[in-house]
């Protein structure tokens, strides 16, 4: 009895003073010290729900909503609540398992088998409770558990980077929408401006003061900025139907909010390189994948060593139910097994091998994510910049213009010029507005794909709502 005592207490010594596999430290890497186009002006990404920052309540309902409705994000949120179960599963290996079971039975023996005379039939009741529980020695369920939690936080910056990509994707997809409304007033002004030059030159026509030349080209003219409506009107129907699959919703019109000119320019976000580890969603699930990874190496050295199970046994037997809870029906057992490996042909050695490289490919993805979030990060500072200086050319651009058809039309009608400077002038005019109505959607963009790489706050903003 005492050397069954002692091989009980042996491995509940043991357990906790050893940890199989390396423990993780976060890999150096190499980071810039500042960011090579910070702008002058920035407000913190991380202070304010920057989407509420263009002024257009409208959108941020519609933000609102997708948060609440958008499949992905649903879909990611399950996951976390399945990596949440998983997580469990692995820890529970750490602590007791006690499972209850019953048994009942009535049984005749076999006379002919057993060379005595025929019994009568007799019940056999059995209840009992097995405990089972493999002690940690080695520190391979500890392990185990490690990566389990390292999965569950993963999964958890897998659902803020939906959460990311799904409101940096309504609010680009809710600017194009009003960039495609702006496109499409300023077409239907233009064709109105050019249904009135026509009747112009057909006057001016039936007054012999100009050629019919004039008054073709002038149809011509009508007719090119007629085509372009139905081809706009298409092009926000698609629009509208692409926000409300990101909003949950069946394909329809949308109500608008502020147009294009009225939404404001969020402040820019501030930060340096280095804040990126702790805001970016995809370089924290990187990172969470490789301390997983790391941790299954000590899983599969943890094959290696003995395992110690202790297992136990209470319950009662008894051939009459009412004698199952007496003193004398009464049983138990108590053990300890030890279970190791002794060949496996390389079974296990490949399984460290294998968890090791998967350690590494989590390092380099690891990296590989860094340097993809330094890259994305500048490309949207020097776009936001540099869109921001189109649009103000563009802006000088149609104000001349503007000047310079007026006077166009001013030399026409004093038969200093002929229709082909106005002609010129409306064209350039018109392809202007339009640039400008892109520049300015391309500006806003810009912000929303800078705010998107610095990681901005939005992962609170969803942690209120859900």
């Amino acid at each position: 009895m005492r050397h069954i005592a002692i091989s009980l207490l042996l491995p509940l010594t043991l357990s906790g003073c050893f940890m199989i596999g390396p423990d993780y430290q976060q890999p150096a890497v190499s980071i810039p010290d500042a960011w090579r186009f910070a702008p002058a002006e920035t407000v913190a990404a991380n202070d304010t729900h920057w989407w509420e920052q263009f002024g257009d309540p409208r959108l941020t309902k519609l933000i609102e909503q997708a948060l609440q409705h958008n499949k992905d994000l649903l879909i990611a949120t399950a996951s976390v609540e399945e990596y949440l179960g998983l997580y469990s599963i692995a820890r529970s290996d750490l602590f007791p398992q006690v499972r209850g079971t019953a048994f009942g039975q009535q049984q005749r023996d076999s006379g002919t088998t057993y060379g005595v005379a025929v019994t009568p039939a007799y019940d056999n009741i059995q209840a009992a409770l097995n405990l089972s529980w493999e002690i940690d020695v080695w520190g391979r369920l500890r392990r185990a558990t490690e990566a389990a939690r390292a999965n569950l936080y993963g999964q958890e910056e897998i659902r803020h980077t939906v959460v990311l990509t799904l409101v940096t994707g309504v609010a680009r997809s809710y600017v194009q929408l009003r960039e495609l409304d702006l496109r499409l007033e300023i077409a239907k002004q233009t064709l109105a401006d050019r249904r009135e030059a026509l009747r112009i030159a057909q006057a001016r026509f039936d007054g012999e003061l100009n050629s019919k030349a004039q008054v073709s080209q002038a149809k011509s003219e009508v007719h090119n900025a007629a085509a372009l409506i139905p081809q706009l009107e298409k092009q926000i129907a698609q629009k509208e139907h692409e926000l409300n699959v990101l909003l949950g919703h069946n394909p329809a019109a949308l109500e608008r909010g502020l147009p294009l000119a009225e939404l404001r320019l969020p402040g820019v976000p501030a930060g340096l390189p280095s804040e990126l580890l702790a805001r970016r969603p995809d370089i924290r699930q990187a990172e969470q994948d490789l301390i997983a990874a790391n941790a299954n190496i000590g899983v599969a050295k943890g094959e290696y060593f003995p395992k110690f199970t202790l297992t136990g046994r209470l319950g009662t037997a008894s051939a009459d139910f009412s004698q199952l809870l007496s003193g004398p029906s009464g049983m138990w057992s108590y053990g300890v097994a030890l279970a190791m490996p002794l060949f496996t042909a390389g079974k296990i050695a490949g399984q460290v091998k294998a968890a090791e490289a998967r350690e590494q490919q989590a390092l380099f993805r690891y990296q590989r994510t860094l340097l993809q979030a330094f890259r994305e990060t500048e490309d949207a500072l020097i776009d936001n910049t540099k869109t921001l200086e189109q649009v103000q050319e563009l802006s000088r651009q149609e104000t001349a213009l503007s000047e310079y058809l007026k006077l166009a039309w001013l030399r026409y009608n004093n038969g200093l010029t002929n229709y082909l400077e106005v002609l010129d002038a409306q064209r350039n005019l018109f392809d202007t507005k339009l640039a400008l109505a892109t520049g300015r959607s391309n500006s806003l963009q810009a912000l929303i794909n800078l705010y998107k790489a610095f990681g901005g706050s939005w992962v609170d903003k969803v942690s209120e709502n859900q």
